[in-house]
């Protein structure tokens, strides 16, 4: 009887059996796997913006202050037409593009002496200086910045202690560009340093050899090959600063520059527009409207960026 019962095949349990029918179809697997965080992604992302788009098409009744469900152009003639708001897009697009140049200026020496010149040590401690800010509160280090900048701050007080007139920056667009700039910079610097970790030091010795000083090395060898981190860190920055309202609330205020200009207040972008038509005017058609610009600019962003390979960077 015994012997009998060893020569039986056992009959495998229920889960055994489905794991050995979904070893034996792999892709179903998978499916298995990232049909839950797609379904997510899907519900939560893609429909809210198809939902956006479609609100911009309607219109509100500025009697009732209800969304009226009419299909109209009117919130894009107004923003085409209207030279306002041309002019806070293009302001908004220059700043966002500033910060991103500081950012990729002030990241690139920087990655490159983690990834190719500092010891172990040194890269554990500048990792930490660089993602030691972003445990703290955003608006902790918005304010600590406002501390440093504005009329009776730091900076004013450390030049009059030293006889020199106060450089007056704060609450104007340059205060912008600065507190805009140390808040995206770790975002701007680690994917320029993934990307320089990943070169192979015998390109650099290729290039020792066939007589290349170092600077020039790292202008023809390394600079190209690091691009695509660099690129993949500008989507970061210029995203963000795209797209955030709370600094130029907090730092901003009325640029002398911009009121040379004849262009009004220099720290209303497109966030603060937005914020106000859904927050105050109730004008939620406008502000979807309005929000449908950057969305279109990042989109146009993110495909250049594909061409020059920053998703492999990421």
């Amino acid at each position: 009887m015994a012997v009998e019962a060893a020569g039986r095949p056992r009959k495998k349990s229920g889960a055994a059996s489905l794991q050995s029918w979904l070893w034996r179809r792999r892709w179903l697997s998978s499916a298995l796997l990232l049909t839950p965080p797609l379904g997510w992604f899907l519900l939560i992302y893609i429909a809210s913006l198809a939902l956006l788009l479609v609100t911009a098409f309607w219109q509100i009744n500025f009697f009732t202050t209800q969304i009226e469900q009419v299909w109209n152009l009117d919130n894009f003639r107004t923003i085409v037409s209207d030279p306002t708001y041309r002019i806070i897009i293009g302001r908004t697009v220059a700043l966002a593009a500033v910060v991103t140049i500081t950012d990729a200026v002030i990241a690139f020496p920087f990655a490159y002496y983690m990834a190719r010149v500092a010891s172990r040590r040194i890269q554990t401690l500048l990792f930490a200086a660089v993602l030691l800010p972003l445990w703290a509160s955003y608006i902790a280090r918005i304010y600590s910045w406002i501390l440093i900048l504005n009329h009776s701050g730091v900076l004013n007080w450390s030049l009059q202690s030293l006889n020199l007139p106060p450089a007056d920056i704060g609450y104007t667009n340059v205060a912008m560009w600065i507190v805009f700039s140390y808040i995206w910079l770790p975002f701007m610097i680690i994917p320029t340093y993934a990307a320089m970790e990943r070169l192979p030091e015998s390109l650099m010795e290729a290039a020792a050899d066939l007589g290349a000083r170092r600077w020039r090395a790292v202008r023809d060898v390394v600079l190209p090959l690091a691009l695509p981190g660099v690129v993949a860190g500008s989507i970061f920055t210029f995203s963000l600063t795209l797209g955030d309202y709370i600094t130029p609330i907090l730092v901003g205020g009325e640029s002398s520059g911009w009121r040379s200009l004849g262009l009004g207040t220099g720290s209303t972008f497109i966030g603060n527009v937005v914020y106000s038509n859904v927050g105050i005017a109730n004008n939620v058609p406008f502000a979807a409207a309005l929000t449908m610009i950057p969305v279109a600019i990042m989109t146009l962003y993110l495909l250049g960026a594909k061409r020059l390979g920053a998703f492999e960077a990421l």
